[in-house]
């Protein structure tokens, strides 16, 4: 057993260090990652092409790399939006791993990309662990899946630094609980701002692509308490001092700056 931890422990090291790279190397060319986490069926692909197309009319170079075991079924879908897009089939590997998303992203991503949103692979337990070189974590769950999905998952919504329902327009036929909701999402990710949102009506659309746009312009991202280095070990997203955002509270707006000549971006972090 402690072997097979030892294990685990050094391949997420591994990958820390490959996403610490991949972050330096974005950052460099002005670009923001964006990991979108969820189990298969959420509705995130829907909701990440209305965001797209939304990044497109307001004139805000943003890219899409989607994973899954098998299938190209997400990145047909997502390339009618117009933004460039990638698929990454994983033949069978349950999550996407920085170095492996870098050598992806080498020689693909447009020079003027200022937003990467990467759909992770459907699965609420492996890509939880794994630091993609992301500035902003996005956790997602519809209404469809139940209240206590954050009690299930409290890592993989325990280490957003945002938390997105879809399918809102839902609710109400499949009986959601939005106060039970917001109650179990307190206690795994105390002060995470939690938006909601329908692809079908348009109800919340813009909201992430905000989000994202505030950190591209500088703004802090949420502080999740359990991404709270505990003696110099830390595995997840990266922690940027910030402030959380109450579940009521004030939106924040995209400015779609223009920004700076982008950098050469050096990927080859296998």
């Amino acid at each position: 057993m402690c072997r097979v931890i030892d294990l685990q422990q050094a391949v997420l090291a591994r990958n820390e260090d490959a996403a610490r790279e991949l972050r330096a190397a974005l950052t460099a060319r002005g670009t923001v990652a964006v990991n979108l986490l969820s189990s298969p069926g959420s509705g995130k692909t829907a909701l990440l092409e209305a965001e797209l197309v939304l990044a497109g009319q307001r004139g805000i170079p943003a890219a899409a790399l989607t994973a899954d075991l098998a299938t190209e079924n997400d990145a047909l879908r997502l390339a009618r939006s117009g933004a460039p897009v990638k698929q990454v089939l994983t033949d069978g590997l349950c999550h996407l791993e920085a170095a492996m998303l870098a050598r992806h992203l080498d020689g693909w991503l447009p020079d003027d990309t200022r937003l990467l949103f990467v759909e992770n692979v459907g699965n609420l337990v492996c890509p939880a662990s794994y630091d993609l070189g992301e500035s902003l974590r996005v956790a997602l769950a519809s209404v469809t899946e139940g209240e206590d999905k954050p009690l299930k998952y409290p890592t993989a919504f325990g280490l957003a630094h945002l938390v997105v329902v879809t399918k809102a327009d839902l609710a109400d036929a499949v009986g959601f609980d939005e106060k039970s909701f917001l109650a179990n999402i307190e206690r795994v990710n105390p002060g995470v701002e939690v938006v909601f949102t329908s692809a079908r009506t348009g109800e919340g659309v813009g909201q992430l692509l905000d989000r994202a746009c505030a950190v591209l312009d500088g703004g802090a991202v949420h502080r999740p308490v359990m991404g709270v280095p505990a003696a110099g070990h830390h595995h997840g997203p990266p922690q940027t001092a910030g402030h959380g955002h109450s579940h009521e509270g004030g939106h924040l707006h995209s400015h779609g700056h223009a920004h700076g000549a982008p950098a050469e971006l050096p990927l080859d972090a296998s």
